[in-house]
């Protein structure tokens, strides 16, 4: 089976795990997935399975979208609810949710972001959660990332000393949720961690379109394909598609660089082709960068 499998991520599981049980499940090594969620956070996680990992660079949404709880009065080490409490401050009674909007407000566009201490980011060769569990602070490189929307959806509601209340985030690839939280508690006076966290969205795949392991397994035992894997076709759709001939289709197995056709002229440089030979796709091309007109393959899927 060569396809994407769009995986409703459960939580307590890592992504690597993930993989491996899909691996077990698909009987194939050949499995990966297109970007990490945290162990504690659930939803969608596109799983590329045979062929399919080839294009898993092509899935890697540019935006995604979360809901999020923030809890406030409260941080930990972690900037979630798996991590140690590290300081507190009672949150008073005048909070209002019009407060909180104008918070949110502020900081839709750019945002300057610190990673966490407990994450993958590597400094020196070595990942910033090696250090943290080490005991060890490491200068860690601030990074710009993109809030296209940040709306408050619930209620505040009142704990004895905190106060917790949901967020919908649609931000660019690598912003930190949990740091987000963080931040909103600063503007607001309080320490503050996320305290839950649902992907819905990556790119264009939707946790509607998703699939759990307990329905994957009943799928297969019935000798179905599940519901949420899709062809790679069907994983490529948001890319501009050309359909080429028999005499086209071995130049392009071979690696051949082609005429630009008039039908995509209009392109961007950044975008990418699906060539398609009798409806499956056989690579993914480019424009040259040096000859105007020509169109050079990025990778090639079907070589035989």
């Amino acid at each position: 089976m060569d396809g994407v499998l769009l995986l409703h991520k459960p939580s307590g599981m890592t992504s690597h795990a993930c993989v491996n049980r899909v691996r077990k499940l698909f009987g194939t090594k050949k499995v990966g997935h297109t970007g990490t969620l945290d162990p504690d956070v659930s939803g969608v996680l596109p799983i590329c399975i045979g062929k399919a990992t080839k294009i898993a660079q092509y899935l890697t949404a540019a935006h995604k979208t979360y809901i999020a709880e923030v809890t406030i009065g409260a941080s930990t080490t972690t900037e979630d609810a798996s991590g140690e409490i590290i300081d507190v401050k009672k949150v008073e009674n005048s909070l209002s949710t019009d407060q909180i909007q104008q918070v949110l407000k502020q900081m839709t566009g750019e945002l300057e972001q610190t990673p966490p201490m407990f994450s993958a980011v590597k400094v020196n060769g070595k990942k910033l959660y090696e250090y943290a569990r080490e005991g060890k602070q490491v200068e860690r490189p601030t990074r710009k990332v993109f809030i296209y929307d940040l709306l408050l959806i619930s209620d505040i509601t009142k704990h004895e000393n905190t106060a917790a209340f949901k967020i919908k985030v649609k931000c660019s690839k690598g912003t930190y949720i949990r740091t987000l939280a963080v931040m909103i508690g600063d503007e607001l006076g309080y320490p503050a961690h996320m305290s839950h966290l649902v992907r819905t969205h990556s790119g264009n795949f939707s946790l509607e379109n998703c699939i759990d392991f307990q329905s994957i397994e009943q799928y297969l035992q019935e000798g179905h394909f599940p519901k949420g894997f899709m062809t790679i076709r069907e994983a490529l759709k948001h890319l501009p598609q050309w359909s080429i001939n028999d005499t086209l289709a071995g130049k392009v197995k071979n690696g051949a660089l082609l005429k630009l056709p008039k039908e995509l002229e209009n392109i961007k440089t950044s975008e990418r082709i699906v060539v398609l030979h009798r409806g499956e796709p056989l690579a993914i091309y480019m424009k040259h960068p040096n000859n105007k007109g020509v169109i050079k393959p990025e990778k090639v899927l079907e070589t035989k």
